[in-house]
């Protein structure tokens, strides 16, 4: 699977820098959703495969600081980014005309600093409120890589600001960016529903299915971990650590298979970069 998510990300991010035609929007956001996800599953597959391959069953303080801090900016940066690509969307269908004035280059890279500065600024009080506690328990992480949670319950002192903090950031951010896309593809069937043929209707629908999928394989994995972690103790452990590599490992492989296979201009690149005939 990490071979895959890397191979997959890899050419993908490869096709639209290289082909100018692809210099837009929606391609964009593909190309930084290709960087997040090589540097969420980099950050944890090869610890996760010493693990199981070596043995490695240790790691630093502070590098699982640093380990914690790259997988949830990265999953809050991944969110921010299919926020944007829904409105893209909502944009491109609902407001065609419009699309290349409203979404200008300048516009897609003030959308795309926003998002990483979220990503930053909200994550970075996660270590630094961990760090100033003690942990006078076993050092043992029920996880194959540092989860913000599983760390907070190692620590034998008072932990309510912790995981207050962490819930709020997963209420407001992951609720926010939900109501969001939500709200998007609202419109988006409400314009499709307008439209006066059902061609036209399965010709706009089609261009959102890749989109569709990639929020799914997302979303689901991890809200089912964040629940379970928040309030199924009575799921079985090995059950939760299961979906927590799932949340981890599912979406960077998944991400450039659904744009290769589902989009169109992707798949004819990648055809003649392997000087394949398309379909």
């Amino acid at each position: 699977m990490y071979i895959v998510a890397l191979l997959g990300n890899g050419i993908v991010l490869f096709v639209i820098r290289t082909d100018t035609s692809l210099h837009e929007p929606m391609y964009v956001f593909l190309a930084m959703l290709t960087i997040t996800d090589l540097v969420l599953s980099t950050s944890t597959l090869p610890k996760m495969l010493s693990i199981f391959w070596l043995g490695s069953r240790e790691i630093g303080f502070h590098a699982c600081l640093t380990q914690m801090f790259f997988i949830h900016a990265s999953s809050l940066v991944e969110s921010g980014i299919l926020v944007a690509m829904a409105l893209d969307r909502y944009v491109a269908i609902c407001n065609p005309l419009r699309h290349a004035a409203i979404l200008k280059i300048s516009t897609v890279a003030k959308i795309v600093q926003l998002v990483l500065v979220r990503g930053l600024v909200v994550i970075a009080p996660l270590p630094l409120l961990l760090r100033r506690l003690p942990f006078c328990q076993a050092y043992i992480i029920p996880h194959s890589y540092c989860e913000h949670m599983a760390v907070v319950k190692l620590a034998c002192t008072d932990t309510t600001v912790n995981a207050a903090y962490g819930l709020l950031v997963a209420l407001l951010v992951g609720g926010l960016d939900g109501m969001s896309i939500t709200l998007s593809y609202m419109m988006i069937l409400q314009a499709v529903f307008g439209l006066p043929s059902t061609q036209a209707r399965l010709k706009a629908l089609s261009t959102c299915m890749s989109h569709i999928c990639v929020i799914l394989t997302f979303y689901v994995p991890g809200l089912f971990s964040f629940l379970v972690h928040r309030f199924g103790q009575s799921v079985p452990n090995p059950i939760h650590i299961m979906l927590a590599n799932l949340y981890l490992l599912v979406s960077p492989m998944l991400n450039p298979i659904v744009y290769g296979v589902k989009t169109k201009q992707i798949r004819s690149r990648v055809a003649r970069l392997f000087h394949v005939r398309g379909p």
